[in-house]
């Protein structure tokens, strides 16, 4: 019996049947902080906080190694990710994979990749703030459970949203950021480097930059934040 149950149960409201396939009903989100990762996958697949979950096909709950010290975190899913299920596995995927591979890493070994919304915007839109922040308990309780050494976020939406605070990317890299003490890199979307080729070689500075400071990180040497 999983902890849900459990708690209905005790409160006189068990026990919980549903048909097989049938998707669980959407978790509190005052109980997210305490959901294992099986119960935020679930509560993640039956979300119905914001509008968003009216027009997706299927939530996209991340993909990834879910003990790495590695976790890339863009903005939300597109097209190809809401027919899949999984984040970043169109054009913009194939980019990050080889942004990856040019510092030595690759999908799913000691990588997790997530978005701070987890289903899509229509129109590929940002997401709204309001749809943010329904969201985003999924994603703290995911790097609560993944326990990072590095965080690199992709985008605006994606750094503004774990830094707490309004400002443009050019303003952002090149420097240590931290989140909940976890030191944060930030470089630019793999959808916007597609758009502009010229920004890439900033990319791959970003990216140097978060490879030397893991280097850092698992040496033991001071990370300046």
């Amino acid at each position: 019996m999983g902890r849900r149950e459990v708690f209905l149960e005790e409160m006189g409201l068990g026990p919980v049947w549903r048909r097989r396939g049938e998707p669980a009903e959407a978790a509190p989100q005052e109980q997210v902080p305490e959901l294992d990762w099986t119960g935020l996958k679930d509560a993640v697949a039956a979300c119905t906080a914001c509008d968003l979950h009216k027009t997706r096909t299927r939530t996209v709950f991340g993909v990834g190694d879910e003990n790495a010290d590695w976790l890339f975190v863009g903005e939300a899913p597109g097209a190809d990710e809401d027919a899949v299920g999984e984040p970043f596995v169109g054009q913009a995927g194939k980019l990050l994979d080889n942004m990856l591979k040019s510092i030595g890493l690759k999908r799913g070994e000691n990588v997790y990749i997530a978005n701070v919304v987890k289903s899509r915007p229509p129109g590929n839109r940002n997401p709204l703030p309001g749809e943010i922040a329904a969201c985003f308990p999924y994603l703290k309780r995911q790097i609560e459970l993944i326990r990072p050494r590095l965080i690199v976020t992709l985008g605006k939406v994606a750094s503004e949203t774990l830094l707490g605070r309004e400002a443009t990317i050019a303003g952002l890299r090149g420097k240590v950021h931290a989140y909940q003490g976890i030191p944060l890199i930030v470089t630019y979307h793999p959808a916007y480097l597609l758009r502009t080729l010229n920004d890439k070689a900033k990319a791959w500075e970003d990216l140097c930059l978060a490879r030397e400071t893991m280097q850092n990180l698992q040496s033991g040497a001071p990370v300046a934040i």
